[in-house]
């Protein structure tokens, strides 16, 4: 191996090159991973808001049902 100077300067930007690749593939590889944990919060926070607005709905109707209308109901459920 010779160690000229234009040899070293070669070395030392293919090291730096080859370290800024690893890096960014790293960030890049990382990033995804938290997007898809990320995006599986996401799907059970929907199912949870789905949930959720189905229960207010209910409630909502009976709280504005008449109490003939909601003893017909209760009636028809026994």
């Amino acid at each position: 191996m010779i160690f000229d100077p234009f040899s070293m300067v070669v070395a030392i930007v293919a090291i730096s090159v080859g370290a800024g690749v690893v890096n960014n593939w790293m960030k890049l590889k990382s990033a995804t991973k938290r997007n898809v944990d990320q995006d599986r919060e996401m799907e059970a926070m929907k199912a949870d808001m789905a949930k959720l607005a189905d229960r207010v709905r209910v409630l909502e109707k009976l709280a504005v049902d008449a109490d003939r209308q909601l003893s017909a109901e209760i009636s028809k459920l026994r």
